[in-house]
C-alpha cells in the first residue's frame, strides 16, 4: 500500500523550536502499518527527539532496507534526504553516503530480519568501522510482512501465533554490538517514549556508531500470550538499568546530590529534571561489565533497557581512514583529479 500524504494543516498555536519549525514539520506521510504497531510509536519518538534537537530536516539522511521497520523512514522528516535499499544492505549504503558527505546526520532504520538475518554481515562491519550514524533496530521477533515466521531474535520457547515453539537460540543485537566494539549501545521499548526520546537524542549527537535495540511488538503476529516480544511480556519483564536523560552541550549545571536522594535541577530551557543517583555497581563505560550484567539479567528473563554502553573516545570511520573534511560534492576538479603525475606516483608505490 502506498503512503498517504498528510494534509498540510497547521494550528497557529503549535509551539516551534529555535528554527521556527513545529513538530508537524518533522513528520512524514501517514502510516500504513497495522493500528497499534510499535513501530509507529518509534516514529513518534523520532519526531519528538529531532524536533527537540532542532535538527534542520535537510541536513539529515534516512536509510533503510526491507521490512515493516523500513517503512518507518516514510513517516518522519519528509524534507530530508533518504534511500530505501534492498533487503539487509542498508549499512553499506549508509557507509558510502557517509564517506562522501560526513556533514549530514545519518539515521538508519532497520528490523530484526533486515539486520540479524540477511543483513547480519553488513551490520557487523558498520559496527567494526564505527560508522557515524544512529542505527535504530525495531525488534519484534517475527517477519511481519510474510505472516509471522520467527526471526533471528526470537527467544527460545517463545511461541508463534499458531502455537509452534521456537527452538533456536536468538541473536541478541545488544550483546552482538558489545562484543564487536560498538561505541554506543542502548535498548528501549516502543511503549516507553519518556525513555526512548532522550536515548535517540544522545545517539544522534554521538560521534560514532550508535545502536538502539527497540522492542517493538507486532500486534498482528507476535502480541499473543505466549510471545516474549509482546506488549504484556515486555512490560512485565521491563528492567530500566538507569534513569535516562539527554542534556545538550551548554553552560555547565552543577548541583549537590546525596546518596539515594531525589534531586531537582532546572535546565536551560526552564524544564525541571528530577533524578536519583545511579547504582554505583553499573558503569556504562565498562564494556565487559555491561556484557556480563546483560547476560545475568537475561538469564532471569528480564528486558534490560537504558543506555547500556558508551565510549566517547573511539575514533570513527573518518578518523581511521583519514578522509577529508569537505564533502566530495564540494571538492573542485583539481582536488578530485590531481593529474597524471600524481597517478604515476601512486602506481610506483605498488611496483
Amino acid at each position: 500500500m502506498a503512503s498517504i500524504t498528510k494534509p498540510p494543516v497547521r494550528h497557529p498555536s503549535l509551539p516551534t523550536n529555535a528554527l521556527g519549525f513545529t513538530k508537524r514539520d518533522y513528520e512524514g506521510a501517514m502510516s500504513t502499518l497495522c493500528a497499534g504497531c510499535g513501530h509507529d510509536s518509534v516514529t513518534a519518538a523520532l519526531v519528538q527527539a529531532l524536533w527537540e534537537l532542532e535538527l534542520p530536516p535537510h541536513r539529515a539522511a534516512k536509510m533503510s532496507g526491507i521490512g515493516c521497520s523500513s517503512k518507518t523512514t516514510a513517516y518522519f522528516l519528509r524534507q530530508s534526504h533518504g534511500f530505501n535499499g534492498v533487503h539487509g544492505r542498508m549499512p553499506a549504503l549508509a557507509t558510502g553516503a557517509n564517506a562522501a558527505n560526513r556533514q549530514l546526520a545519518y539515521i538508519g532504520i532497520s528490523g530484526d530480519g533486515d539486520s540479524l538475518s540477511i543483513g547480519l554481515g553488513q551490520l557487523c562491519h558498520a559496527i567494526r568501522r564505527n560508522l557515524n550514524m544512529m542505527y535504530v533496530l525495531e525488534n519484534n521477533g517475527v517477519y511481519g510482512l510474510t505472516k509471522g515466521q520467527f526471526s533471528a531474535s526470537a527467544d527460545v520457547g517463545s511461541k508463534s501465533k499458531r502455537g509452534e515453539a521456537n527452538v533456536q537460540p536468538p541473536i541478541d543485537p545488544v550483546l552482538l554490538a558489545l562484543s564487536l566494539g560498538a561505541t554506543f549501545v542502548a535498548r528501549s521499548f516502543s511503549g516507553d517514549k519518556a525513555q526512548l526520546v532522550p536515548i535517540l537524542k544522545a545517539a544522534i549527537r554521538h560521534n560514532g556508531f550508535a545502536l538502539i535495540d527497540v522492542i517493538s511488538p507486532c500486534v498482528s503476529f507476535n502480541d499473543h500470550e505466549t510471545s516474549t516480544k509482546s506488549y504484556r511480556y515486555t512490560r512485565n519483564h521491563y528492567l530500566e538499568v538507569a534513569p535516562v536523560d539527554f542534556v545538550p552541550l551548554r553552560r555547565e549545571i552543577a548541583t549537590e546530590q546525596g546518596e539515594d536522594a531525589l534531586t531537582s535541577v532546572t535546565m536551560h530551557d526552564g524544564s525541571v529534571v528530577r533524578f536519583r543517583k545511579v547504582a554505583n555497581e553499573y558503569d556504562p563505560t565498562n564494556r565487559d561489565a555491561a556484557y556480563a550484567y546483560l547476560r545475568a539479567r537475561h538469564a532471569h528473563g528480564e528486558v534490560v533497557t537504558g543506555l547500556l554502553h558508551i565510549d566517547e573516545n573511539a575514533p570513527d570511520m573518518h578518523a581511521v581512514a583519514g578522509t577529508v573534511e569537505t564533502p566530495l560534492v564540494d571538492l573542485d576538479f583539481n582536488a578530485l583529479c590531481p593529474g597524471g603525475a600524481a597517478l604515476a606516483e601512486l602506481m610506483d608505490e605498488y611496483r
